[in-house]
């Protein structure tokens, strides 16, 4: 698919309104959601971690509308209607990553949180965020460009333990919230 495609199609992409308890209201689209005073919507973050415990980091293509050249979790999205978390986990890893799902093993949910960011005069995100995790047992990537602009491996626990040797790295803010709130062990 052509990038001109791939924005035309993002454009008609519908997302999930929910209230406050990820409870479905409506479908909405999903450039409505994403400007004015946007609409609380549902969406998910993954962290792939290897059996190191490094986690993949990935970088948003610098033509993303919405922190663009930031570094996220591994992908991060929002489930069609009527497609569960870990479909659209799955489904999000194999577009934007290429891997499949016999490369990673235990892909769990492991907490849910709501938040809303602004970002510059461009729009803003308010979700009911999903974190799912699981474990990389065959590395392998085949990043899409038009998705992923770079990859880095960090370890896990250096950058929770030590947040000032990663300020160069521009997160995007639901990373960070999730980040937090495992290494403080919140919504356990």
């Amino acid at each position: 698919m052509s990038r001109e495609e791939n924005e035309v199609q993002g454009a008609k992409q519908n997302v999930v309104a929910v209230d406050s308890n990820d409870m479905e209201q409506r479908v909405v689209d999903r450039l409505e959601a994403h400007t004015g005073d946007g609409i609380r919507h549902r969406a998910f973050t993954c962290l792939l971690f290897d059996e190191q415990r490094r986690l993949m980091l990935a970088q948003r293509s610098p033509s993303k509308r919405l922190w663009g050249g930031y570094w996220d979790g591994t992908v991060a999205s929002h489930p069609k209607p009527d497609e569960s978390q870990v479909e659209a986990t799955q489904n999000r890893l194999e577009v934007e990553l290429g891997i499949k799902p016999n490369q990673y093993e235990n892909l769990t949910v492991t907490d849910k949180f709501e938040y809303k960011s602004y970002y510059m005069n461009a729009g803003l995100e308010w979700e009911v965020c999903t974190v799912l995790e699981a474990t990389l047992v065959d590395t392998k990537v085949n990043p899409d460009p038009e998705e992923i602009a770079g990859i880095l491996w960090v370890d896990y626990e250096d950058m929770q333990l030590n947040p000032v040797h990663y300020r160069q790295l521009d997160l995007c803010p639901w990373l960070e919230i999730a980040m937090y709130r495992d290494f403080h062990k919140i919504g356990e």
